[in-house]
């Protein structure tokens, strides 16, 4: 798993500073206001500092941002960027954002940020944390020194305090850079039995892990998710982690991820322009697997059991058709209209399996589900549908509270018509009309009345062909920060 660059903190020494070689950071206050180490730096450089603080590109830069001076004289550092934040950040944001800027300016050398006062540096060193990533498993040589950014030191008043408030946002950065290797990953490498064995390593943190293989999903019934596989070489799994770090005996929270390794639409066979993304179908897994990861590497007080399914979807002659009827774990019968609609027929299984082996307080499941939501949202929000407010609001303050965009889009029983089938008890599509909306109708029906349960449809936030603030162009990890936020302040606290 690729590791986010180590962080640490100690006390500012600011007679080191002219020595201190690599790349330096210092901090303005938005009104152009020095602390001591920037003073310092200022006086080393001949006011460099000052000069530009007294310019027009210092009013133009937001909060977070900064400007960059390359070999100052004065001093042995390569390069020192001064960044805009004002001390005691009324929000996180500002400052992770002040990370995110000096993540792209370390440039493959090593980073020392100077502060003398409260910054929230520990969020500083979370934005370099999760900028600092690039997924390097299949590069023979590096073709722009980015990833090779192995470390940086924090020198402040306070290093103690603002290394424990970092432990958790470093478990989090974990499960976040999990997320995205496996997002990245190719689908010849991350088959559904590698990815079961990359999910039993958590084990080594403290959770425990199960592989339910292909006879045991047949004896449970699970007809819906084994129809999507049949036509693929690589086995179909349900992998179940749980972490209890809660009450003993306590109903644990259940996430539940589509881990569809790759996705050729099947018989309903897709364009091959751009089928190559669809190594990233399995992004809800992805995110499922790295929150566990977060949780039991800062050991969360809360019980949580994720379930994964795995599966591949290819055309073969035992592939299932257009047409087709199977039976899902539940009992209900699912005409199977569209090969490509595949998702929703994993999660249907794997959410009546949750919650009867389980009985969870509640559901949320992670999917890149539909197009649909695409044309809808874009790739700046992904879409939410909850039958239940209380839960749905914790998710959606929790997204706004870690900057993950989120939207609420609506549940009725009115679309169920675009659903029903002729010759079964439903089919997996309903047309192009509300597409996405359909989609979470169709999971709705396997969730218990009574069970609180969020659906997130991804597929426009799991992966992006632009750089985000916290991520290089590709996969992002996104719905780690929000759901480990989410456990953390409605579960935990």
């Amino acid at each position: 798993m690729t590791k986010p660059v180590a962080v640490s903190f100690d006390t500012l020494d600011t007679d080191a500073i002219q020595k201190t070689q690599g790349r330096l950071a210092v901090f303005a206050t938005c009104d152009g206001k020095l602390d001591r180490a920037g003073r310092r730096v200022n006086r080393l450089t001949r006011g460099a500092l000052e000069r530009f603080l007294a310019s027009e590109g210092f009013e133009k830069l937001k909060e977070g941002e900064g400007h960059g001076f390359a070999y100052p004289s004065g001093m042995e550092a390569e390069a020192v960027m001064l960044v805009k934040l004002d001390r005691r950040p009324k929000a996180p944001a500002p400052a992770r954002k002040a990370g995110a800027t000096l993540a792209k300016f370390m440039a493959g050398a090593p980073l020392t940020v100077l502060a003398d006062g409260k910054y929230a540096l520990a969020d500083v060193a979370y934005g370099v944390a999760l900028r600092a990533y690039a997924f390097t498993d299949h590069k023979t040589r590096d073709d722009n020194g980015a990833a090779e950014a192995r470390d940086a030191r924090v020198l402040c008043t306070e290093p103690e305090a603002e290394a424990e408030r970092f432990a958790d946002m470093r478990a989090v950065a974990e499960g976040v850079f999990l997320t995205r290797d496996l997002v990245s990953a190719p689908s010849n490498i991350l088959t559904t039995t590698s990815f079961a064995e990359r999910l039993q390593k958590l084990e080594a943190l403290g959770a425990k892990v199960e592989i339910l293989e292909e006879p045991e999903l047949e004896k449970l019934g699970m007809g819906a998710l084994l129809g999507v596989g049949q036509g693929s070489d690589s086995p179909s799994k349900v992998a179940v982690i749980e972490w209890q770090g809660g009450e003993k005996g306590g109903a644990p929270f259940a996430l539940v991820g589509k881990g569809v390794v790759f996705d050729t639409g099947g018989i309903s066979l897709k364009p091959a322009a751009g089928m190559e993304d669809m190594t990233m179908d399995m992004g809800g897994a992805g995110v499922v697997a790295g929150v566990m990861h977060a949780l039991a590497s800062r050991k969360a007080r809360a019980n949580v059991v994720a379930l994964i399914g795995l599966v591949e979807n290819m055309p073969d002659g035992k592939a299932q058709r257009p047409g087709d009827v199977v039976t899902s774990m539940k009992g209900d019968t699912i005409e199977v209209i569209n090969t490509d609609a595949e998702g929703r027929l994993v999660l249907a299984d794997v959410l009546w399996y949750a919650q009867e082996r389980f009985k969870p307080s509640g559901i949320v499941d992670l999917a890149t589900l539909t197009g649909a939501i695409i044309i809808g949202l874009g790739h700046e929000n992904a879409g939410v549908f909850s039958n239940d407010d209380t839960l749905c609001n914790a998710f959606l303050k929790a997204a706004g509270d870690e900057g993950e965009g989120a939207w609420r889009m609506p549940l009725s029983d009115g679309y169920d018509k675009l659903i029903k089938s002729d010759i079964a008890d439903i089919k997996n599509v309903g047309g192009r009309a509300a597409g996405s909306i359909t989609a979470a109708q169709f999971l709705q029906r396997f969730v218990k009345p009574d069970v609180p349960w969020i659906h997130l449809d991804i597929a426009g936030t799991a992966s992006v062909k632009t750089e985000t603030d916290f991520a290089p162009k590709g996969a992002t990890g996104w719905g780690v920060r929000a759901l480990d936020r989410m456990i953390r302040d409605y579960y935990e606290g």
